[in-house]
């Protein structure tokens, strides 16, 4: 029985060393194969009481259809100068603008960078992460508001499975890529979890918690399941 996650390379025929992540779940209740774009690798989800021969067996047994998901994984973006990335769903140029004094700035389509270009993607990123923050904090607050509950503190991560989460004690916490994702499925993602703070639970209840702070959301949801993935493909932490 596999007792705490495990990083490895394992070998598979058409793509050689694959990076694997065996994590176990007492939630789960059978093996699951989930490929992750964040280290262009494959997590494992064993359940409790199956083994790590077994777990590594089905990895093989899929092996086809590994390859085939690593091999349709787009290509890494970092920010650096010439790149073009999403910024709230609309493409932005990176433009190095060594003499300048403004920090990082976005403009008509550009996200200007000043200081040496080997520091581009670090800043970038910080610049991603105020921004997220910028936009996520205020809708967050607004939307508690409205159903006359208290945010007791919002923080940032470079999560891999979830966009947000909700703890029991108020405490929100969202992934700073969703700022690279169209405004409308970051505010619902916000939406979301603060939906949370009423109703800990994925009920009839929470969904109409949701809908009445943000409306129908299922084109979002859509949005989420089908391009989520290939945010991990840019930048820091790719």
């Amino acid at each position: 029985m596999l007792k705490a996650t495990e990083e490895t390379e394992i070998d598979l025929p058409k793509i050689g060393p694959l990076p694997v992540r065996l994590r176990p779940s007492a939630r789960a209740s059978r093996l699951k194969l989930r490929i992750d774009p964040a280290f262009d690798g494959v997590e494992i989800i064993v359940p409790n009481g199956v083994s790590r021969k077994t777990a590594i067996s089905m990895l093989h047994q899929h092996g086809d259809w590994v390859t085939a998901h690593i091999q349709r994984l787009p290509e890494r973006v970092q920010f650096a100068p010439g790149a073009w990335i999403p910024f709230l769903g609309h493409d932005h140029a990176i433009r190095a603008v060594p003499d300048a004094k403004r920090g990082v700035w976005a403009e008509a389509g550009v996200i200007w960078v000043s200081g040496q270009p080997e520091y581009t993607n670090r800043r970038v990123t910080d610049w991603l992460k105020k921004q997220a923050k910028l936009e996520i904090a205020p809708r967050a607050h607004a939307y508690a508001d409205r159903i006359g509950k208290k945010i007791s503190r919002i923080s940032l991560k470079d999560t891999r499975t979830r966009w947000g989460s909700c703890s029991s004690n108020g405490n929100l916490s969202f992934s700073w890529r969703l700022v690279l994702a169209p405004e409308d499925v970051l505010d619902y993602v916000v939406a979301h979890e603060v939906a949370h703070l009423q109703e800990l639970n994925h009920s009839a209840r929470f969904w109409a918690v949701v809908e009445d702070l943000y409306g129908p959301s299922k084109k979002q949801q859509h949005w989420l399941k089908r391009h989520g993935s290939g945010l991990h493909r840019y930048g820091a932490g790719g």
